[in-house]
């Protein structure tokens, strides 16, 4: 791409936008654009075209979505299914009809089946069911990646799909209910410490595994594939390590510095029993996660206290 190219970042100010946004300031790209959700509702399929046909970027990031954590999906399927289709579709036709050279899609490690092999590899996409307390989510992440493959195919379109594992870091949602696990546990803990709660309680076991990535690494990887890669694959994010949910409490209430009892609600659901994932592939066309997880955590905690707090 060219350094003056029109980028347009849909999901500018969410969490893997803006840190997208950063990485391509940082790389010299000068032509950014973004609309809040106020100024443009992705649902809404006639303002989207009206959108490209004036702006006609060459070149979309779609990072956009309706995200949250278990609790947030178990209570709104539909909306969570819904909302992203419309998203993916709507943009995904409109950078092809108006002649977008690039764009990236943002999915997600959840698309992968419940009981899928571990570490996860491209191939078992669709390969068995997954996880039912984010059903609509997944779908609706498949779905787009397949959008991408089959106008690739059918109109040689250049779209490419990675799959981040579960992100954290700069600009995240600390909201107690649609929260995911790392900004809900910082909350969680620095809350706990600042009233000296003797005890947190977290949902589910604390056995389930989770694979955790700065954003800004996620970016780095994002930019790296649009200078460098061209073709209908698709690219999984990550670390290629994991650590159980239990030890991640214990890394972040070291970090708040919360001193009290963690409890494990066994009665609540715990997700996914393990999402790692193989990024062999990645790694093979030359990056590679850089940010340590207690660095990044630190960071995140510096960032909540000084930005939401």
């Amino acid at each position: 791409m060219e350094k003056d190219a029109k980028i347009y970042v849909a999901g500018h100010r969410g969490m893997a936008g803006q840190a997208i946004c950063r990485e391509l300031h940082n790389r010299g790209y000068t032509n950014i654009i973004g609309r809040t959700s106020r100024e443009l509702d992705l649902r809404d399929q006639s303002a989207v075209q009206r959108f490209f046909q004036e702006e006609k970027p060459e070149c979309v990031i779609l990072a956009a979505a309706k995200v949250g954590g278990i609790m947030a999906n178990i209570q709104a399927p539909a909306e969570f299914l819904y909302d992203n289709l419309m998203i993916e579709a709507n943009i995904v036709h409109n950078a092809y009809r108006c002649g977008a050279s690039k764009l990236l899609f943002l999915a997600s490690s959840c698309i992968y089946p419940r009981n899928a092999p571990q570490p996860m590899k491209e191939e078992y996409l669709m390969t068995g069911k997954v996880e039912p307390t984010n059903e609509g989510y997944a779908i609706a992440k498949i779905a787009g990646m397949k959008l991408c493959e089959m106008y690739n195919k059918q109109y040689h379109t250049d779209f490419i799909s990675v799959m981040p594992c579960n992100l954290y870091g700069y600009g995240d949602n600390f909201d107690p209910i649609r929260s995911h696990v790392v900004p809900a546990l910082i909350r969680r803990f620095h809350e706990a410490k600042n009233e000296g709660a003797s005890e947190v309680v977290i949902w589910g076991t604390g056995k389930a595994r989770r694979e955790l990535l700065f954003a800004e690494d996620m970016a780095q990887a994002c930019v790296f594939l649009l200078e460098n890669y061209s073709g209908n694959d698709f690219f999984n994010i990550g670390t290629g390590q994991d650590v159980s949910v239990a030890e991640l409490a214990t890394v972040i209430a070291e970090v708040v510095g919360y001193h009290g009892k963690i409890h494990f609600d066994a009665t609540k659901p715990d997700g996914m029993p393990q999402k790692l994932l193989d990024v062999e592939k990645l790694t093979h066309y030359g990056w590679k996660c850089k940010t340590e997880l207690r660095d990044g955590l630190q960071k995140t905690y510096d960032w909540f206290l000084q930005n939401v707090i």
